[in-house]
């Protein structure tokens, strides 16, 4: 048996990472920290030649002793030769969604990854270790409702879209009784449509990505491109930057309020990648007034139409990409990767408009800000490099 090496102190210290990432306990007993900061703990034994999971609950919520004792009465049973994993009546969501995901028509391993980190970010830690036999379609509701209540309609539908093939193939090989996502037909708000073009497949974003990188033409239209993909401003908030507003020190830009949508100044931390693109912007018209100046004169910003003509000589049609859609694009993945939706609005500078909770702070959440968006260029980088 391994030594325990898990403390409450340990615990509370563990950083997000911008990946899923494991810390071993013992005896099969492991730590699940997850890219929003969730923790949830597992279980992992193996009982002849299969292998069992198990999920114990989310921490604080389930306590370490706790944890702990749930394994070492699993351990007990398995040793008196019983299997604890199938006395709740056969195999499980998850083992059953893994079997699936070997076995669905051969894709692009792009598609295969992003279904199955679906299913083990958002699905798993709510039913992933309950007999499939035994999963109600009201619980199934709440695992969606949940992604719903984020202002993720779009993914709720998705996610409800994948479970329904999971029940599927569990009813074609006898371990599922039929496709509890039937029972929820019309159950989601149907996905809003945005004003805006977006995309939500991360193999087209990093596409996009490198294609920005490429652009020819001005360097400050380059810069002024990819600064809207990291930082995703709205299209007017970019063009009309001044250096003023930029602090290289504190890795901030402070936007006035007479320049924001809802009149109230804004911060935007800036993340290592933002920074290095302001940089070489500066190299070029640091000078001058306007961070992004019109090519014809530095007393006035950019046009209005010169990110989007960017976006066209990239091959991306208006019903396809827009300056504006960066923003959408954000809003999505952010989301899917669990973050707290309150620090995404504010990062987007979206002011709740509840009466109640009217005093705004500009500066809220910026901790949680600042970590947001430096998640938000390396996960770019990182499709950029796939």
């Amino acid at each position: 048996m391994f030594k325990d090496v898990l403390t409450d102190v340990k615990i509370r210290k563990l950083e997000t990472r911008d990946r899923r990432y494991e810390i071993h306990d013992g005896s099969g007993l492991y730590f699940e920290v997850m890219p929003s900061g969730r923790k949830f703990w597992r279980i992992r034994m193996t009982i002849g030649k299969q292998v069992y999971r198990r999920s114990l609950g989310e921490y604080p919520g389930v306590s370490l002793k706790e944890a702990r004792r749930v394994r070492d009465d699993l351990r007990l049973k398995i040793a008196a030769g019983d299997n604890p994993f199938e006395e709740a009546g056969g195999r499980t969501f998850e083992q059953i969604a893994r079997e699936w995901l070997k076995m669905i028509p051969v894709r692009s391993p792009r598609h295969v990854q992003d279904t199955q980190s679906r299913l083990e970010r958002l699905v798993f830690p709510e039913i992933g270790d309950s007999p499939i036999k035994s999963i109600s379609p009201v619980q199934l509701l709440a695992v969606v409702r949940k992604i719903e209540a984020r202002g993720a309609s779009e993914l709720a539908h998705k996610v409800l879209q994948i479970c329904g093939q999971v029940f599927r193939y569990g009813v074609a090989i006898g371990e599922a009784d039929r496709d509890l996502a039937v029972d929820l037909r019309g159950a989601l708000v149907p996905a809003k449509r945005t004003h805006y073009p977006t995309m939500t497949d991360p193999a087209e974003i990093g596409a996009l990505m490198r294609a920005m990188e490429d652009l020819n033409g001005s360097p400050i239209v380059r810069c002024a491109v990819r600064l809207q993909a990291y930082c995703f401003p709205r299209p007017g908030e970019l063009r009309c930057a001044e250096w003023s507003e930029v602090d290289f020190e504190r890795k901030e830009w402070r936007i006035p309020g007479e320049k924001m949508k809802m009149k109230r100044s804004h911060i935007v931390p800036l993340s290592r990648q933002a920074l290095a693109i302001l940089g070489e912007a500066e190299t070029y018209t640091g000078g001058g007034r306007y961070v992004f100046p019109s090519i014809r004169t530095g007393d006035r910003p950019m046009s209005d139409m010169t990110v989007n003509a960017a976006l066209r000589r990239l091959g991306y049609g208006k019903e396809q990409l827009t300056g504006h859609s960066f923003r959408s694009i954000a809003s999505t993945i952010m989301n899917e990767h669990q973050f707290n939706p309150d620090v995404i609005e504010r990062s987007l500078a979206h002011v709740e408009r509840n009466s109640i909770r009217a005093a705004y702070n500009h500066a809220e959440f910026l901790p949680q800000r600042r970590e947001l968006m430096q998640w938000w260029a390396d996960w770019l980088d990182e499709q950029k490099t796939r």
